[in-house]
């Protein structure tokens, strides 16, 4: 049996368990900074189980990522992200997030409804999903990469510690986006 197929076009990977290869993959999100700039983190340690469909578009996703793997490049910062003001990371140690299904898709691009769980709140969220193909790793594995990106207001979550600026404004925005991007590789069935 072939490792990959095509569906539309698309050469994806066969019907199967896939999980994230853990040594190419980022689950990084951006946050505004003083009104003027950007802060660029990750969470190094996320896992992920993907459910690729017999039917591409029944296909599912479950991931995990642990809060106290937060890192931004600066550790007083990272430190302060793991505290009751923001992750709240040993009381909630695990951000998740399971699909409820392919809402949409046009040629590489799938739209995936999910449901986000942060501090034991869930919300819906839709991620956008670019399929970047499939292959057999020189190891013989099956593997196939993504990126998917989406933005969520953090106050949603219950994240919500702000200071205001005395030139109006705030230190940190509202509004965050996370952008994703890996290689997941077939589980032996």
């Amino acid at each position: 049996m072939s490792d990959i197929r095509t569906f539309e076009g698309l050469q994806i990977p066969a019907a199967g368990t896939y999980e994230l290869d853990a040594a190419h993959k980022r689950v990084g999100f951006i946050a505004r900074h003083l009104m003027v700039s950007k802060v660029r983190g990750q969470f190094a340690e996320a896992t992920a189980t993907i459910t690729i469909g017999e039917d591409p578009l029944q296909s599912s996703v479950t991931a995990e990522i642990k809060a106290a793997s937060v890192e931004t490049g600066q550790v007083d910062r990272d430190n302060h992200l793991r505290t009751g003001d923001f992750f709240e990371a040993e009381k909630y140690p695990t951000i998740v997030f399971r699909s409820t299904g392919i809402k949409s898709h046009a040629g590489a691009e799938f739209v995936l409804d999910g449901e986000l769980t942060i501090k034991d709140v869930t919300k819906p969220v839709e991620l956008v999903v670019e399929f970047e193909g499939a292959t057999t790793s020189p190891y013989g594995q099956s593997v196939f990469g993504f990126s998917a990106s989406t933005e969520i207001d953090r106050e949603d979550w219950g994240l919500t510690w702000n200071v205001a600026l005395e030139t109006g404004g705030v230190m940190i925005g509202k509004k965050i986006k996370i952008e994703i991007e890996g290689e997941a590789i077939r589980q032996a069935a």
